[in-house]
C-alpha cells in the first residue's frame, strides 16, 4: 500500500490568489514561483483566479480556473474564496482518482464557512492548509466592524485547519500563542526571491528610457515599492523625506488610491518638493529589478504581516534598505539592514545619514543583504520545502 501511495499523483489546489502569471501582490507572485519551480511530475497545481468571465487555461503547467465573481465590495474576496473552493472541491467529485488532495488556502478571509468545507474536504480523503498571510485586522483601510470580521476570521480559520504555512517566525509564533487552546499544527516556510542577474540588453535599454522619461537618475534616487495604504507609513515617508537634506529624488512605485493621495497632498503639501515622484506602476519584472538594482536606497515602511515580498527583492538587488521598526522587518533584515522608528525626525536623520556613506559602508550592507537572501529566501529552496511537503502529506494525515 505504501509504495502504491508513492507512485499516486498528489494534486494540489490552491485558492485565494487573483490568479497567474502574477500582476501585482505577493501572493500572486508565490503562487507563480510555485508552479515555475515545480520539478515532480507526480505533484499537479490547481490554481484559482479572479476575472470578469469564467475560462480556464494552462501556465507553467499548472490546471488554471478563472471566476468571474461579483463586485459587492469588501466582501467580493470572501464570496470568491468560497466560489472557488466549491469549484475544487466539486471536480475533486468529478474525478474520483483524485485521491487525498490537498486545499491550500491563502488569508483567512472565510472562517465563519470554513467547517462548511472542511467536511467536504475531510470526506474527500483530503486536508485544508492555510496561509495566514498577515494580520488583516489591522490594517487601517478597513471600519471597525470589518476588522474585528477579519480578527474572528482568522480565529476559526486556525481552529479548522490542518496545517498552518507561515512565512514568518513571528506570525508563527503569534498563531500558536494567540490560539494556543486550538493546539494548531504550524510550519515556517519563508518568502522568497529571484537571485539577481544582470539582465538583459533590453531590460537596460527599458530602464534607460524609463529613467528618462522620469527624470531620474543611477544611483539618483531612493524608491518605494508597495500597495498605496495607510498601513504602509506613506505619510511618514514622504514627510520625513521631504525633511531631509538629500539632493535625491523619492520614486514612488505604486498605485495610486486617489482619495488617500489627496488627502496626503493636503496634509504634506509634496507637490511643491520636486523630489517626490509618483512614478506609477511597474508590473515588467525585469524592468523592476533594473529600478531596484539602481536606487541608491530602498525605503519600506510596510507595518503589518509577516515576510513581505518587496522586502525581501528589494534585498536581493538594492544596496541600502531603510526599513520601518517592527519585528516583521528585523526578522527579514537582520544586519544587513538600517531601521527608523515612526518619532519625527528619526527616517530624515537616517537619510541624511546615508546619504554620506562611504562606498565600503554601502557595499558591507549590500552583500550581507544578498546573504541573507541566498541563504533563506530563494525561490528554489523554498519551491523545494513546499513540494516535499505537499508529496509526503499523505504520510502526515
Amino acid at each position: 500500500m505504501g509504495k502504491e501511495i508513492e507512485k499516486e499523483n498528489q494534486h494540489c489546489f490552491i485558492i485565494g490568489s487573483k490568479g497567474i502569471p502574477a500582476r501585482y501582490g505577493g501572493l500572486e507572485t508565490f503562487v507563480e514561483k510555485l508552479t515555475q519551480y515545480k520539478v515532480s511530475d507526480r505533484l499537479i497545481y490547481h490554481v484559482a483566479g479572479m476575472g470578469t468571465r469564467d475560462r480556464q487555461y494552462r501556465y507553467h503547467g499548472a490546471r488554471c480556473f478563472v471566476l468571474a465573481v461579483p463586485d459587492i465590495g469588501p466582501a467580493k474576496a470572501v464570496l470568491y474564496d468560497m466560489l472557488a473552493l466549491q469549484r475544487c472541491i466539486d471536480h475533486c467529485r468529478e474525478h474520483p482518482d483524485i485521491r487525498r488532495p490537498i486545499f491550500y488556502v491563502l488569508a483567512c478571509r472565510i472562517g465563519p464557512f470554513i467547517s462548511f468545507f472542511k467536511k467536504q474536504i475531510h470526506r474527500l480523503g483530503g486536508v485544508i492548509y492555510v496561509n495566514p498571510d498577515g494580520h488583516e485586522w489591522m490594517r487601517q483601510k478597513w471600519c471597525y466592524l470589518i476588522r474585528r470580521y477579519w480578527k474572528f476570521s482568522e480565529r476559526l480559520m486556525v481552529k479548522h485547519a490542518d496545517l498552518m504555512i507561515c512565512d514568518s517566525r513571528h506570525i508563527e509564533a503569534y498563531i500558536k500563542n494567540e490560539y494556543a487552546r486550538y493546539r494548531p499544527c504550524t510550519m515556517y516556510i519563508a518568502y522568497g526571491a529571484d537571485q539577481v542577474s544582470g539582465g538583459s540588453t533590453e531590460d537596460d535599454w527599458r530602464f534607460q528610457e524609463w529613467c528618462s522619461e522620469k527624470g531620474l537618475k543611477v544611483k539618483g534616487y531612493y524608491l518605494i515599492v508597495g500597495r498605496f495604504v495607510p498601513e504602509n507609513s506613506y505619510e511618514i515617508m514622504i514627510r520625513e523625506f521631504m525633511a531631509s537634506r538629500t539632493k535625491r529624488d523619492l520614486a514612488i512605485i505604486t498605485t495610486v488610491n486617489k482619495r488617500f493621495y489627496v488627502r496626503l497632498e493636503r496634509e504634506l503639501h509634496f507637490k511643491k518638493d520636486g523630489r517626490i515622484k509618483f512614478v506609477g506602476s511597474v508590473y515588467d519584472q525585469g524592468l523592476l529589478k533594473k529600478i531596484r538594482a539602481n536606487a541608491y536606497g530602498y525605503i519600506h515602511g510596510h507595518t503589518v504581516g509577516g515576510t513581505n515580498p518587496s522586502l525581501v527583492e528589494s534585498m536581493s538587488s538594492t544596496d541600502l534598505n531603510l526599513l520601518s521598526n517592527v519585528r516583521f522587518n528585523r526578522e527579514v533584515g537582520g544586519d544587513s539592514a538600517l531601521y527608523w522608528d515612526k518619532r519625527p525626525g528619526d527616517l530624515s536623520a537616517l537619510i541624511n545619514r546615508v546619504d554620506e556613506m562611504t562606498e565600503e559602508e554601502r557595499r558591507g550592507l549590500a552583500s550581507r543583504a544578498k546573504k541573507r537572501v541566498a541563504d533563506g529566501y530563494t525561490w528554489e529552496e523554498i519551491c523545494e520545502k513546499y513540494e516535499r511537503l505537499f508529496l509526503e502529506s499523505r504520510r502526515r494525515y
